[in-house]
């Protein structure tokens, strides 16, 4: 038994359906998540893939919080501790080797360091959870995209949320409108896989 300290749910709500029939058919070895929190993501796949084969698992996140965890008033080193408990115990239980690299800071800071260190095309799966503003997801998907090799999936998570209820929504304050304007300017370089508009799915055809 994993002693996993989660206290929320929001990943087993809402991708856990759909990983369970995803991941089984991208097998992937090589993986960046930008945005951690708690970690639930980043230990299912550990949990998910290490008994096939190794993995390296990379994870960006400033564990400040978004704008929406500041005004809820989350303790966000908490957070941050859990986050790294969690991913200690999903490796230690690992079957095959697990490398996990923590990248605490700046999305836009972060993957820019990637693709300076040659990580270009280098990931098979890349989850987009990170800051719900719409300038940071796009940068996020623009960067992200070219850190994922050809073939490879990238997941964009909470693709219809909004801060507020519809009538008061900003629509820079969500991340549908970034990753709508990324879809359309890279449709001839991606294809759109089938799953519910909650997350939304894309496989890379070409740099």
């Amino acid at each position: 038994m994993r002693d996993y300290k989660f206290t929320n749910y929001w990943f087993e709500e809402g991708a856990r359906g759909v990983w369970d029939k995803l991941i089984p058919k991208v097998m992937p070895r090589t993986i960046l998540e930008v945005g951690s929190f708690e970690g639930a993501s980043a230990c299912y796949l550990i949990d998910k893939l290490t008994g096939s084969h190794d993995l390296e698992l990379f994870c960006v996140d400033t564990w400040d919080g978004g704008i929406e965890h500041q005004l809820a008033d989350f303790d966000m080193a908490s957070v941050e501790a859990r986050f790294r408990h969690n991913v200690g115990e999903a490796a230690k239980h690992a079957e095959h080797k697990v490398r996990i690299d923590i990248r605490k800071g700046q999305s836009d800071i972060q993957l820019a360091r990637l693709l300076s260190e040659g990580k270009a095309g280098y990931f098979d799966f890349v989850y987009i959870d990170g800051s719900h503003q719409a300038p940071d997801v796009l940068c996020d998907a623009v960067l992200g995209f070219k850190l994922l090799k050809k073939g490879g999936v990238m997941v964009f998570d909470d693709y219809t949320w909004s801060e507020h209820a519809p009538a008061d929504t900003d629509i820079l304050r969500c991340p549908k409108i970034a990753v709508d304007a990324f879809v359309n300017i890279h449709f001839k370089k991606l294809q759109l896989l089938k799953a519910p508009l909650f997350q939304l799915y894309v496989k890379k055809l070409a740099d």
